[in-house]
């Protein structure tokens, strides 16, 4: 039996009521309003709930077509239905142009009105799903999920902020993994555009001789193999945003037709001989130096100046020491949910060593780093520095500290014990192992973890 709540607003009492009563045992709660302003009213206090408004098209104090707009800006998910006593093709079409999903004659079959908001009501019921799904998108990729709190990020999801809202081309700049697509992602939802499509392509990933085809699409028959008419990532991304990640790779060529693009909104397909018209804001990201590359002639430096107008660099990890505590803690909390398992935390050492390394693959390698970790540790342990990969026992201080002979700490306390044994022993690592009274894997891992030889 359906459910929901429909709104009736009619100003002839015995009607109002008959029709709740016909609505009511269909199964749906009803309201009900006798004129347009406590429509209005009663549909603000319910918007969550309503689902259907039929209204009558003569209201004591508004016109019902009319008074479509004030009811979808009120609740833009509901569906409208106007009802009058005498039903004219005009007032039917000028009903639809404004937006309401039917127009019915008072007097038709109650089987008619039935069928006519149960469409309407299952037309809502999606749209509000549509809705609610896009606004966990939009939090999942807004501003407010960046982790971090360091001056370098603070500084350019500032700027981000600020391009966001306009319909400027972004160029971001920074290295692999440090996160460019989550600005892309960030400045769309921050952006009018955000329910329209965000279309990302990773310019690397495609063989120079398809990109040009994936961007702007083809006319069937402009090549081999082209059996029918295709829409390019261009076209998809009309409305909304299309990110191009590494945009250094794009050929000479290509960039000559992505130029027009930018200055124009328009380019044309391959094969074809008219120009397709497209809305689409352009987000670009880049590893390369692309000015000197502008400069040395491998890439057009009048594409580069267009795509430049708003620069953001979104810094290195290296950059933003003070954020890797926070973010290591968030993918182990993520990772540990995922492996069902309880990680209490990170203890003090492997929180050193994270801090200590220069995170070349920057938020990604972090990401991975503490994957890798949550598999090896035991559930209900903290996950432990010997955990990490072998180049974090590699640095230059953690190989100081087993060196240093006034250092009492337990590592360098263990570190120089194990040399003692190793020593007597003269390198020979499975007696080592048993003196020490471990698993010879234990000590080669140790060795590993104190940057030690033998």
């Amino acid at each position: 039996m359906p459910t929901g709540t429909l709104l009736i607003i009619d100003d002839e009492t015995r009607l109002r009521q008959l029709l709740s009563r016909v609505l009511e045992l269909e199964g749906y709660t009803v309201l009900q309003a006798p004129d347009a302003r406590r429509g209005l009213e009663m549909l603000q206090q319910h918007a969550d709930e309503v689902l259907v408004v039929l209204s009558d098209v003569k209201l004591p104090d508004a016109h019902g077509v009319e008074l479509i707009p004030k009811l979808r800006a009120r609740c833009p998910e509901a569906e409208i239905v106007l009802m009058t006593a005498f039903g004219t093709i005009p007032d039917g079409v000028q009903a639809m142009k404004q937006g309401a999903f039917d127009y019915l004659t008072k007097g038709d079959s109650d089987d008619q009105l039935v069928v006519i908001v149960e469409r309407a009501a299952d037309k809502a019921r999606l749209q509000r799903r549509v809705a609610e799904l896009e606004r966990k998108v939009g939090a999942q990729h807004s501003f407010e999920t960046m982790i971090g709190e360091s001056a370098a990020l603070r500084a350019a999801q500032h700027l981000a902020r600020q391009v966001a809202v306009t319909d400027s081309t972004v160029l971001l700049e920074g290295p692999t993994g440090a996160g460019k697509e989550l600005f892309a992602q960030a400045i769309h939802q921050a952006s009018p555009r955000r329910l329209k499509p965000f279309v990302a392509v990773n310019c690397s990933a495609f063989p120079k001789d398809l990109l040009e085809s994936e961007l702007f699409g083809y006319k069937k028959g402009a090549f081999t193999g082209a059996l029918t008419d295709k829409k390019g990532l261009l076209e998809e991304a009309h409305g909304g945003t299309l990110f191009l990640d590494e945009i250094g790779e794009l050929e000479l060529t290509v960039q000559a037709k992505f130029l027009r693009v930018l200055e124009t909104q328009t380019f044309t397909k391959l094969g074809a001989t008219t120009p397709t018209a497209v809305n689409v804001r352009i987000v670009a990201a880049t590893n390369r130096n692309l000015k000197l590359e502008a400069q040395e002639g491998r890439f057009r430096p009048d594409l580069y100046y267009r795509l430049s107008v708003f620069t953001i660099d979104v810094p290195p990890l290296k950059a933003r020491p003070a954020d890797v505590p926070v973010l290591a803690r968030h993918f182990l909390q993520y990772f540990a949910a995922r492996l069902k398992k309880r990680l209490p935390g990170l203890d003090a050492e492997c929180l050193r060593l994270l801090q200590a390394y220069d995170w070349p693959g920057n938020v990604r390698e972090l990401k991975n780093v503490l994957e890798r970790a949550a598999i090896l540790t035991p559930d209900n342990e903290l996950v432990a520095a010997g955990l990490l990969p072998t180049e974090f026992y590699t640095l230059p201080d953690a190989i100081r500290a087993t060196d240093d002979p006034h250092d009492r700490s337990l590592r360098a306390v263990e570190a120089r014990h194990i040399r003692e044994v190793l020593a007597d022993v003269e390198g020979n690592k499975t007696e080592a192992a048993r003196q020490l009274g471990i698993g010879l894997t234990t000590l080669y891992r140790k060795l590993q973890e104190y940057g030690l030889t033998a």
